[in-house]
């Protein structure tokens, strides 16, 4: 089982075994424990911790410490690096920046201002330890494999990551999830044919997933094969008519064809959706 045990936690945060068993007690986490019972925490985890700690040591009130961290863990987005998050205040809210967008866990005036930078150049180490070992053993199941990858994309180590997708998709052919990430990492660097193929198998597991639809079309896009590409963003919103985004691209695609009126229709769905002008 891949993860950090508790002793690995009180030396990355300073805390106590103590202090991370009331975390747990108190439900800011949820860790998995291994066949002899011990916990076993995700690098969320230990964002979630670390913001317990610092919340705890400027006494902010328990009730809006805990509501802080539900809203916190629910809203950090999975496999993506947290290396840029910091953690402030703004009036009397709680506000979570992460260089793109910024979202308020909870009100409460808070007094501190950190980066989780020095905790992902911290943990890193420890990701790469975990996943060497975790290639030695072959201990890991599909899912822990993409358990310990989406650990490596948080921490930058893009490479292991990959690795640890083609170790999930080794032991399920069908993890469409490995596919959908392993493929989003293809695509962000420049290979956009082994994505498409990542992105159909993931399709293939999941014959009604629009998230594959969509991520299928941006490869057909690169590819430049836009008819194909229109198709699927078409299947994405069927699918899910709320998904703002493929709205949006169909827009941009339906107006380089030159039919105004269904890209208008479909800015408009997504202005609707997003809430913008």
């Amino acid at each position: 089982m891949s993860g950090y045990s508790t002793s690995d936690v009180v030396d990355l945060l300073g805390v106590s075994p103590t202090r991370v068993r009331q975390f747990v007690r108190q439900g800011f986490i949820a860790p998995q424990r291994s066949s002899r019972g011990a916990y076993r925490f995700s690098f969320q985890d230990l964002v979630l911790m670390r913001t317990a700690k610092e919340l705890v040591d400027a006494r902010v009130p328990a009730r809006r410490v805990a509501g802080a961290l539900r809203y916190l863990r629910d809203t950090l987005p999975n496999g993506k690096s947290l290396s840029t998050v910091r953690i402030g205040a703004h009036g009397d809210r709680v506000v979570v920046r992460d260089g793109e967008a910024s979202w308020h866990p909870e009100s409460g005036q808070m007094t501190f201002d950190f980066s989780l930078a020095d905790l992902v150049a911290d943990v890193a180490p420890l990701m790469r330890k975990a996943a060497e070992e975790a290639q030695a053993a072959q201990l890991l199941d599909s899912e822990e494999w993409f358990d310990l990858a989406l650990d490596l994309e948080a921490v930058g180590e893009v490479a292991r990551a990959k690795e640890a997708y083609r170790e999930a998709l080794r032991a399920d052919r069908e993890n469409a999830d490995a596919h959908i990430n392993i493929g989003r990492l293809q695509l962000e660097a420049g290979d956009a044919a082994a994505a498409e193929r990542h992105f159909r198998s993931a399709l293939a597991a999941r014959p009604d997933d629009p998230i594959s639809n969509y991520n299928i079309a941006l490869a057909l896009e690169e590819l430049h094969r836009g008819d194909e590409a229109l198709l699927h963003y078409q299947r994405a919103v069927k699918l899910d008519p709320a998904f703002a985004d493929a709205h949006y691209n169909l827009a941009i695609l339906y107006e380089r064809e030159g039919n105004d009126k269904a890209a208008l229709r479909h800015l408009s769905r997504y202005r609707s959706l997003t809430g913008t002008k």
